[in-house]
């Protein structure tokens, strides 16, 4: 799956939970870039650069809806993500992701 699929209601599949739960860890920029594609307001959704050459830090907010909460917790199952890349949490549903591009 390339794209994120969702339901009738708008809300990420199961599927899609399961596929960023269990993320390969061989580049996490390519599962950030999937769940940003799943957000909701992706005005929430930052993704900047630290050294001025690859994205590598990402700055995301959830706005209280419930689906991009979803899409939180599924990050926060895939255990080595989210003791890799977890920089920072503040109340209010606010993440910061330190995120390295491997080499190509």
């Amino acid at each position: 799956m390339t794209e994120p699929e969702f339901d009738a209601d708008g809300y990420p599949t199961e599927t899609t939970l399961k596929l960023i739960e269990n993320w390969p860890h061989a580049n996490f920029v390519e599962l950030m870039e999937f769940v940003g594609k799943a957000w909701r307001f992706p005005d929430f959704f930052r993704a900047f650069s630290k050294d001025g050459r690859y994205v590598s830090a990402f700055e995301i907010s959830t706005g209280g809806w419930s689906c991009n909460e979803d899409l939180i917790r599924a990050m926060q199952a895939n255990v080595v993500f989210w003791a890799c890349c977890w920089e920072s949490s503040r109340r209010g549903g606010h993440y910061t992701f330190d995120v390295k591009r491997l080499p190509n």
